[in-house]
């Protein structure tokens, strides 16, 4: 299992797992025992499904705060899968110790809860809480600027829990059922990787033998460690913020100079961890663009105030500096977004099409060299068989509720706008999953920008904005969550799980991270200024979604004076970047920034990117004194310092539910 570890790599752009050639029949070899398979019905248990609800709601307020802070969510389904594994093994100890027989532990129930669990928080994730969504609520209508010609009166739908739930339930369920009728081809047929469901599979398989067991335990005992750490610090800064400004969030490590252009370190372990799982390049690549905006570009804009934009106008207007920001940073992200969406659908093309001319070789060659492995994993996979009557008919199903339930919910998007993204998602879906399958990028997010612009438009200025941001949602929707599946299909088909109970457990996260969601979202909101440009909880993305959809509407008399000529400056070295990273041999184009990386603190400001440079920094720092130990502990180090962290939001916002304000106040100040 270490020599696996070793073994796995994680690429630069994304910062996932990948494997090297030959190496999975190795650690298959070593990882799976020869004992009997539980049936489907049996790998989904009420001790799973209570792990998975824990697991569920500790992640779905992590992932909720980090989407209404800074919109970056890491990659957490491997802390996922050490969790699962930490709470149902030391339960059947615990049975065991005192005396209780209960049902071995196996790895198709290890990977059932973790799939369930993900599946929970992905719905915080993609849910559009911090961008789609809360893209229709007054506050965020009114900073896109209430005078401009696209952003007309009425244009808003404030956030109710009512409405946020029957949103989800409608569209969130099309996803799970629209490539169920292709996964044979996907998995054993084009023999996918699909990057993070493997590395996931090699994770829970080598948990669950006697070495994997010993490691699991050095990972648990050093989460436990440090979430415990993070607990008490995020414990210990509650109680010095007791004022307007006061805490170490704003420590003004640089000088108050820059303290002002919002580079400071504030002290959070949640990006500190965020930093140690994400790639050094993402990291840099934030600070590159913290530097080149607060650093730089937003402070020579400031000095021509006057010329470019009114002096009158406050620095939140749309007009004014604010809308410099926005601007930017959507040509960052639509640049990063359009060059990879291309690339992904041409590699796809390219792909399919050397499989379907080599295809008969390609049979012969599988027939003369046969796997037991293989014929072992593809023989459980195909045995439990999903109907693709259910798939066909809940697809369906599904797509009558959303063309009556969504038009209900908002007027400006009509019936034949369903039907039309849903006649489009099985296909965009599968072109999404089959691009994941080979790079390990979901693009869903890219795919819902493109329904936005296009629905945005056609439904023109009175009902464009709202119509492009809820067919966002629904585009996005089933597209990302279909490729989710295909992660998970390849998980289960490698720990020898079977599809149905995967399906289930998916099904019954999804659900669950329907009602749980939107709870989370309205304790932040409720206690939290979210939205606020000049607060914590900035929600960056929600007003970027908004302007997108203004922008697809009013085309580029809704830009600021000059900034088109910016904009296409900004766009152009998003586009450039990914060429060179596309282009330069591997020593050189792992240096490129990331263009989308980049965009994040246009709006958000510095002080997070300090913090996520300090966990790359001690990432790097551990690799060279111990590179053995920091493959192994750096995943759980990381998670702990994560949830400790994010678990602390639970009472802090019960205490300020209550009323209870921090007892001190430690403040910085400069001496006159």
């Amino acid at each position: 299992m270490e020599e696996g570890r070793r073994k796995m790599k994680r690429t630069p752009a994304t910062g996932q797992f990948e494997l090297e050639p030959g190496e999975m029949q190795e650690i298959e070899t070593a990882a799976l025992v020869s004992r009997r398979i539980p049936p489907w019905s049996k790998q989904i248990t009420l001790r799973g499904l209570a792990a998975s609800l824990a697991i569920g709601v500790m992640y779905t307020v992590i992932v909720m705060k980090l989407n209404l802070t800074t919109g970056l969510v890491p990659t957490l389904n491997v802390s996922a899968a050490l969790l699962a594994f930490a709470v149902l093994r030391s339960w059947t100890k615990l049975l065991h110790t005192i005396g209780i027989l209960s049902t071995p532990f196996t790895r198709q129930e290890n990977t059932v809860v973790q799939t369930c669990a993900v599946a929970c928080y992905n719905i915080a994730v993609g849910g559009g809480f911090g961008s789609y969504l809360l893209g229709l609520n007054k506050k965020t209508y009114e900073q896109a600027g209430v005078d401009t010609e696209g952003n007309v009166p009425g244009s808003y739908k404030d956030p109710g829990i009512g409405w946020m739930t029957a949103f989800l339930f409608t569209v969130s369920f099309v996803g799970l059922l629209s490539l169920v009728p292709l996964r044979k081809i996907m998995i054993i047929d084009y023999k996918l990787t699909f990057p993070s469901g493997t590395a996931t599979a090699i994770l829970i398989n080598g948990f669950h033998t006697p070495q994997g067991d010993n490691i699991a335990k050095k990972q648990v005992h050093g989460f436990a460690k440090y979430f415990a750490v993070s607990f008490l610090w995020s414990t210990f800064q509650w109680f010095c913020s007791g004022g307007d400004g006061c805490g170490f969030s704003r420590f003004p490590v640089f000088g108050l100079k820059a303290w002002k252009q919002t580079f400071f370190f504030d002290f959070s372990l949640t990006y500190i961890g965020a930093g140690m799982i994400c790639s050094h390049i993402v990291n840099l690549s934030l600070l590159l663009g913290a530097v080149v905006s607060w650093g730089i570009m937003w402070p020579l804009i400031s000095e021509l105030r006057g010329e470019w934009y009114s002096s009158s106008l406050p620095e939140s207007s749309m007009s004014g500096l604010q809308g410099y920001k926005v601007f930017l940073s959507i040509a960052l992200i639509v640049g990063d977004g359009l060059y990879n969406f291309l690339k992904i659908l041409a590699f796809t093309a390219r792909s399919m099409h050397a499989r379907a001319t080599c295809k008969m070789i390609k049979n012969e060659a599988d027939q003369d060299n046969p796997i037991l492995d293989d014929l072992q994993h593809n023989e459980v996979y195909i045995e439990e068989s999903i109907p693709v009557w259910l798939a066909y008919s809940g697809y369906v199903l599904f797509t009558v509720v959303s063309i009556v339930v969504i038009p209900f919910m908002f007027p400006e998007v009509k019936w034949y706008y369903v039907v039309i993204a849903y006649m489009l998602a099985p296909a965009l879906g599968f072109c999404n999953a089959y691009g994941a399958g080979l790079t390990d990028m979901n693009m869903a997010y890219n795919y819902g920008k493109v329904s936005l612009f296009i629905l945005a438009a056609w439904a023109g200025k009175d009902s464009g904005v709202v119509a492009g941001l809820v067919g966002c949602g629904l585009i996005k929707s089933v597209v990302s969550i279909s490729a989710d599946l295909m992660h998970d299909f390849k998980t289960g088909h490698l720990t020898m799980t079977s599809p149905r109970s995967m399906l289930l457990g998916q099904a019954i996260g999804t659900a669950m991270g329907c009602i749980i969601a939107p709870l989370t979202f309205f304790l932040f909101y409720n206690i939290f200024d979210v939205g606020n440009p000049n607060g914590n909880w900035k929600a960056p993305y929600a007003l970027i979604y908004r302007n997108m959809a203004i922008l697809s509407v009013e085309g580029f008399s809704a830009l600021p004076h000059h900034c088109l000529q910016l904009c296409f400056g900004f766009f152009g070295f998003a586009v450039v970047a990914n060429m060179m990273r596309d282009i330069f041999p591997a020593k050189y184009s792992g240096w490129v920034p990331l263009p989308v990386a980049m965009a994040v603190p246009f709006l958000v400001g510095a002080s997070f990117t300090i913090d996520m440079c300090v966990g790359s920094l001690i990432v790097f720092t551990w690799h060279k004194f111990n590179r053995q130990k920091a493959a192994l502990m750096v995943p759980a180090v990381a998670s702990g310092f994560i949830c400790g962290d994010g678990l602390w939001m639970l009472p802090s916002s019960l205490l300020a539910l209550a009323k209870v304000d921090p007892p001190i106040c430690v403040k910085f100040v400069a001496v006159e």
